[in-house]
Parts: C-alpha cells; structure tokens; sequence
C-alpha cells in the first residue's frame, strides 16, 4: 500500500508553529516511505476562511520547504460529494433528521449545565417519525452514533485510547442550509484521497472516536492513526503568542533559516537518539512515528536562536549573501552593485562565525556597503582618540606604498607598525577596526582591510583619523 499523508489546515488564520511541525510530520512520513503527501484547505467554515489565510499557508509552507504532491485541494469545492455520503448514511438507518429549534438547544446545554455534565445533544429526533416535524423548521442531519459500548482508538503514538461511547452525543452531518459539517467532510476527503496515515494533534483525539464511529457506518477502513502532544510554551502552559505561536512567516522575518526551523521543529516531539543535528535528508531517512514522544515539548526560543546559528555557520556563503541582499538594500534605500555583493560574499566567512540570525548577518555586513565618511557606533568613537588618530594617519601612509594588496602583506605591514609604535597589536587593531567598520565587531581585520579594497580602506582609515 502506497503510504498518503495530508496536512488539512483551516483557512481562518496564519500557518501558526505547531501546524507547521504537524505538516512536517506528515511530509516526513510520506517522503521516508516514498509516498504522497497531499494539501487540504479546509476551507468548510466560510464566515471565517479567508483568502488572505489560504495565501499565508500556502506561503509558509513553501518557505518551510515543504512540497506538497498535485494541486492543493479545497475542501467547500467538494461539498456534493458529501452531502451524498450523508444521504447515504440516511438510506442505511445511520443518521436521520433532527428538527430541535435553536431554543431547546440552548436549553439542553443549560440543563446539562446544572447536572454537572457536558452539554450535548440529547437524541430526542433520533427515533422520531419525521411526520411528527414541526411546520416551517429546516431540519439537520445528525449521525446516529451508538451509545453503549466504547469506541477504541489504536493510536501509534498514544497507544490504545478508549473512550465511552456515551460521552459521544448525536453529531451534525448536514446543517439547516445542506452543508456538511467538518467532521464529515474530512472523513470523506480522507477516504476518497487514499489517505492511509493521520498525524495530528492529540487535540484531535476525540474527533478520531467520532470519525471511527462514521467509518464503521460506511464501511469503510480507517487510516491509521497517530495523535501528537501539542506544543508548550517555556513555562509548560499552552502556547500562545507570548510564548512563539506565530506565523512561521514571522520566523522568517525575525531571521530564521528555513532548514533550521525543519530540525528545530523536528526534535519538538521526536528524537533519534542523542542526535540534535539533523539534516532533512537524515530526518526523511530516520522519520517513524515510533520515536514521537508522549509528552507535550516546550518551545524554546534560545535553544532555537543557537540551532539558527549552527546553520548560519554551514551555510554557503553564496546563498547566505543572496539572503541578506533585500534586507541591505531595504535598510539603506540604496541598490547594491554587482562589486559590493562580491565583497559581502568574500566577508562571508567571518561575517558568519557571529550570526544567530539573518537579520543580524544582515546588519552586520552593512559595513561594507557603506558611504564615506561612515559614522561611528558610541563603542567605536571612543577608540579614535589624538593619539590612535596620529597612529593611524602614520598607518596609512605605510600601506599606501604596499604594491600587493593582499592580506600577508597587509597584516605584516600592520604588524611592523604596531612594533614601530610600541604597541600590541590588539591597540593598533581596535581603532583600525573602528575605522574601517564603524563598529568594534567585524570578521578578521586582515581581511576586512583586503575586501574593502586599497582606495576604500585607505579612504575610511583617513577619514576617522580627522575625527
């Protein structure tokens, strides 16, 4: 059997963290044993899905690499396929019509209220004779769900789960206007997609014994099941926006690569081992639903930030370069020329040794594309006193005899001068840092001075040396 999996986010907001570690899971899957992973929108509820959501997902998903098999599908689109199924489950004795008004369901919740139980519904039109209907009421359709017994869920991630049938109330197939509810069309889509494995989260556990319950009516097989713990914030409470639980575009904006977020995501509930670092291609060959722990994970944004800064340090310095490019030419309004990406991609390699993110890489190469005469950080003025000026100045004039502008030459030049002076190098290094920079941070003096080129660094060295 081919294995499919499905992500079904609703449309109603931002693909939110925790929906994007449930895609994840299922694209792993699917990928591991050479499957399809398919995209639902479900799109039933339209007071609340909006298009801009739907962009939003679509959007986050892409950003997070994760490729889905075919067109997405939209589940409102598939409505007549199942209002059909309802009907059938009419014909076969499995659901009937239910004509309670809008009163007496409010009044069946006030009184289960005050009984101490959960509110539902009671199943007065369960065995009802629709010529009893009141005149002028547009009925529902409601599932005819047995009440004694139980219903077992055999979950790969939580095991054997059990829930009472009696806990179960008389479920909504068709609205009042003949249109399908979630619960139905979902099992719908599920069976006519061929979708063999559900990942989701544990949130989902009771819809898993109603939707079994629906299988079992129809005839049907059901997918295999797998429910996961939800995700916490850093003090065990459930996530909110305080905590993270924001759009994985806002990750992206806050200067997360998408590959780090894949593994940050990953060992949120899974492990392989004592391994931390894992590449997709590894996770695609390790994934199984057996190493998904059973406890909720705690996001946490430190260990996330240091694991972003891990991939920063991988990463290729071509596409990191290609990476910070519009966040530069944003910041400065300014268009960077093809000489300046060539020396932010020469820098790279120290640029990188420092970044947690893409926005500090981002403003941390600023530097170099910079406009004389560059001002100085608070940090960075205070190292150009009359005295580094002076050492400076005489600096300069060593390096502009240097024919061979490369970074020996340089650094033995800079290293005789502070020998010339007196000085250690580390008095001679931190104002030239400062003056070529505008900051006391930067990768290796040496090379900075030799990607900024003679005329530039010569023209910086001497600007800051009038100060």
């Amino acid at each position: 059997m081919t294995v499919v999996t499905r992500f079904a986010p609703s449309p109603t907001g931002f693909l939110h963290i925790g929906g994007a570690r449930t895609a994840l899971f299922n694209w792993l899957y699917a990928r591991h044993h050479g499957g399809k992973f398919v995209l639902r929108i479900e799109d039933t509820d339209r007071e609340r899905s909006t298009d801009e959501a739907i962009d939003a997902i679509l959007k986050g998903m892409k950003w997070m690499g994760l490729d889905w098999d075919g067109e997405p599908y939209y589940q409102f689109a598939r409505r007549e396929r199942h209002a059909e199924v309802a009907k059938q489950l009419l014909d076969s004795g499995n659901a009937y019509y239910c004509y309670a008004s809008k009163e007496e369901l409010a009044e069946m919740r006030e009184t289960a209220r005050a009984e101490g139980r959960a509110p539902g519904y009671d199943g007065r039109w369960r065995d009802r004779d629709p010529s009893e209907a009141p005149a002028g009421v547009d009925p529902v359709v409601r599932f005819k769900s047995p009440n004694e017994g139980n219903t077992v869920i055999d979950d790969a991630v939580q095991g054997t789960v059990t829930i009472a049938n009696a806990q179960l109330d008389d479920l909504i197939l068709l609205r009042a206007d003949g249109t399908p509810t979630y619960m139905l069309s979902v099992i719908v889509d599920d069976h006519d997609m061929g979708v063999t494995d559900i990942i989701r989260g544990d949130d989902h556990l009771t819809n898993a014994a109603r939707q079994l319950q629906l299988y079992d009516a129809l005839n049907w097989a059901a997918p295999r099941m797998a429910h996961i713990p939800l995700i916490h914030g850093p003090d065990g409470a459930k996530l909110s926006k305080r905590h993270g639980a924001l759009g994985v575009e806002a990750y992206r904006d806050m200067g997360y690569l998408p590959e780090a977020m894949r593994n940050y995501l990953l060992r949120l509930g899974w492990s392989h081992g004592d391994d931390e670092i894992i590449s997709t291609e590894q996770a695609i060959e390790w994934f199984n639903l057996e190493n998904i722990g059973k406890s909720a994970s705690r996001f946490d944004f430190d260990k996330l930030e240091n694991l972003n800064g891990t991939y920063i340090r991988q990463a290729d310095d071509g596409y990191l370069t290609d990476l910070i490019l519009p966040l530069l030419e944003e910041k400065t309004g300014l268009s960077v020329t093809d000489h300046q990406r060539s020396m932010i991609e020469k820098a790279m390699n120290g640029l990188k040794e420092r970044a947690k993110s893409v926005i500090s890489l981002a403003d941390s190469s600023h530097f170099l594309i910079s406009q004389r005469p560059l001002s100085l950080d608070d940090k960075a003025s205070k190292l150009i006193t009359a005295d580094s000026s002076g050492v400076l100045n005489r600096l300069a004039e060593k390096l502009e005899a240097l024919s061979n502008w490369d970074k020996d030459a340089i650094e033995a030049i800079v290293r005789e001068s502070a020998e010339a002076e007196d000085l250690k190098l580390g008095k001679i290094a931190q104002p030239l840092r400062a003056a070529l920079t505008g900051t006391t941070v930067s990768p290796g003096i040496f090379d900075v001075l030799e990607i900024l080129g003679k005329e530039e660094a010569l023209g910086r060295i001497r600007d800051a040396a009038k100060i």
